[in-house]
């Protein structure tokens, strides 16, 4: 054998993810029995069984499991070194900055700012994603560099941490719990988090699927205004970070803290195999601003305590 067509490589992954030769055939935008005719040759080739064909549905065997996950690092892999690629060839260097927006802590205009300042800095162009999708842009070479919120799955990566903050609890000012200042988690069975999580159950561990549970409804959420929205109707509840609260106050939404809910905490992700003295720069720059907003939010909180000789008897 000469090496896997990465052809059919692809061809297998869609049906192996749709569990359906129709299905896949519509994905990859042809018909039916040349796609029935490669998987067919793939299975020749490597000498095993992948698929289980049935009328209705597609069946992976335990050769085909072990294939679908390889089969994906494998064409991610390919996907990144093609974009890689063509960024470093491109005519003026740019650094490219994946994030969610508003789950930057504040921090990407102090980090902006600092970066102007080194010898090796580029043009920044920033990559919006949805919500925890910032690492796997690392990975499949779409960025340079990302702002993270944990969890989230670190695998081929490095990273740098920045910051942490508080974790509130959005809920629907109307719900009876709004009348507490402070839960516990336990106080939060049958209510369920974006992506159908169940909310007693957070935080979640980097790379654990979502599971409906208890959920009472389940809803496919990516963006934040309209995970507000669905919060404020009582449809679920939402931890978001505290820059995040700060930025979205609304009446008809109470934030609140939970017990033993572990801080959010922001870093500086970027991959393992980097070389890139604009990353490094980044790096620093982002270190810097960091350092910078402590100190500010130290002092402004510092300033908020009253002396002993401004206090009156």
């Amino acid at each position: 054998m000469n090496g896997l067509d990465l052809r059919r490589l692809e061809y297998f992954v869609a049906v192996a993810e749709e569990r359906h030769f129709g299905r896949a055939a519509e994905r990859l935008r042809m018909t039916q029995p040349p796609l029935s005719r490669a998987v067919q040759q793939l299975e020749d080739e490597l000498g095993v069984r992948l698929l289980i064909r049935t009328t209705r549905r597609v069946e992976l065997t335990p050769a085909g499991e072990v294939l679908l996950r390889d089969a994906r690092i494998a064409l991610d892999a390919v996907a990144a070194a093609e974009r890689r690629t063509r960024h470093a060839g491109a005519p003026s260097p740019t650094l490219r900055v994946a994030l969610k927006a508003d789950l930057d802590a504040g921090l990407l205009p102090g980090i902006l700012a600092a970066f102007a300042e080194e010898p090796d800095a580029c043009e920044v162009e920033l990559v919006l994603v949805g919500i925890g999708e910032q690492a796997q842009t690392l990975r499949d070479g779409r960025a340079d560099a990302a702002i993270v919120l944990a969890p989230y799955d670190a695998a081929g990566l490095d990273a740098e941490p920045l910051i942490s903050e508080p974790t509130l609890l959005a809920m629907a000012a109307s719900d009876p719990l709004a009348a507490r200042n402070t839960l516990r988690p336990a106080d939060l069975a049958g209510y369920v988090l974006p992506g159908g999580r169940p909310a007693d159950q957070f935080p979640a561990k980097a790379g654990e699927p979502e599971a409906a549970g208890r959920a009472r409804r389940r809803h496919t959420v990516a963006d934040l205004t309209e995970i507000l929205r669905l919060v404020e109707v009582g449809s679920m509840v939402c931890f978001l970070p505290l820059s995040v609260t700060r930025r979205y106050p609304r009446p008809e939404i109470a934030y609140r803290t939970v017990a033993d809910v572990p801080d959010s905490e922001f870093s500086l992700a970027w991959p393992q195999q980097a070389t890139s003295r604009a990353v490094a720069a980044f790096v620093r720059a982002a270190e810097k601003a960091a350092t910078d907003q402590s100190r500010a939010d130290s002092a402004t909180a510092a300033a908020a305590v009253p002396s002993c000789a401004s206090v009156t008897k």
